[in-house]
């Protein structure tokens, strides 16, 4: 009986040929993972807002973000994550030299394969390389999955935010790694 092994993953910076791909991700798994939470309508609001290709493109263009995609041996987009720099909380306000880690999304299809592992250790080589001290994250407070696996790479909860999706305010707790 043969055996299947996992898929050869190559991650690489995002390109703007890869927009439409990450959009649809983005939007599947944040539909997914939130969508029972809130009304249909504020979640498609939320959704044409911030995973559009034209908010992906952006996202893509921005200067003070680096979004990294993983692909498959094919090309296939099967995750992506963000680094994105200039953005605080209050809790860690008084942290110098720290950077943001956003939207760890994997296609369901990888899961358990060790995708966001590599996403997320990228960026925080990334962040190292630019001389960042910390790396943080907001993680919703009934994603208790993600907390786990943040909690196994070395990151702990310092606080929380209130996360909006149109008028459904939701928390993220806030997690801190020092780099």
């Amino acid at each position: 009986m043969a055996s299947t092994s996992p898929p050869l993953i190559r991650l690489r910076a995002a390109r703007q040929d890869d927009v439409p791909a990450i959009a649809t991700l983005g939007a599947h798994i944040f539909a997914v993972t939130f969508g029972h939470s809130v009304p249909a309508s504020e979640l498609q609001s939320y959704l044409l807002e911030f995973y559009s290709e034209a908010a992906t493109s952006k996202d893509v263009e921005d200067p003070l973000k680096d979004l990294v995609v993983a692909v498959d041996e094919a090309e296939v987009i099967v995750g992506f994550a963000l680094l994105t720099r200039g953005t605080s909380e209050p809790c860690i306000a008084n942290l110098e030299n720290a950077i943001e880690l956003q939207r760890v999304y994997v296609d369901p299809m990888c899961a358990g394969q060790g995708v966001g592992r590599m996403l997320i250790g990228r960026l925080e080589e990334m962040a190292r390389e630019r001389d960042f001290k910390h790396i943080w994250l907001g993680v919703w407070e009934e994603n208790i999955k993600a907390q786990e696996v943040y909690k196994r790479l070395g990151y702990s909860a310092v606080g929380d935010h209130d996360f909006t999706i149109g008028g459904i305010v939701q928390t993220d707790y806030v997690m801190l790694k020092t780099l």
